[in-house]
C-alpha cells in the first residue's frame, strides 16, 4: 500500500458511519470539499480536542464535509 502524505489524495475507500451507513470518499468528488482526519479513539483528549477544532471552524469551510476516521465501532462513535 503506498503511503499518504499531507496534501496528497486520499484513495477511494467506504467506511461505515456512526449510523451504520456506507460512505464512500468518491461519493462527495466534484460535489464537496473533503477534510479527512484520522485519530486513534474517540473520547480521548486528541479526539476531543481535534474534533472541537473542526465544530468551531465548520462555518469557515465552504461546500465542505469534515470526516473524522478511527478504528473505534459504529456504536463507539454514536
Amino acid at each position: 500500500m503506498a503511503e499518504i502524505k499531507e496534501g496528497n489524495k486520499a484513495p477511494d475507500f467506504t467506511a461505515i458511519d456512526q449510523d451504520g451507513e456506507k460512505v464512500k470518499l468518491s461519493f462527495f468528488r466534484g460535489k464537496k470539499n473533503v477534510v479527512l482526519y484520522f485519530y486513534p479513539k474517540d473520547m480521548t483528549p486528541g479526539f476531543s480536542s481535534r474534533s472541537c477544532d473542526y465544530r468551531d471552524l465548520h462555518k469557515k469551510f465552504r461546500n465542505t464535509i469534515i470526516l473524522g476516521v478511527s478504528i473505534d465501532s459504529t456504536e463507539r462513535h454514536q
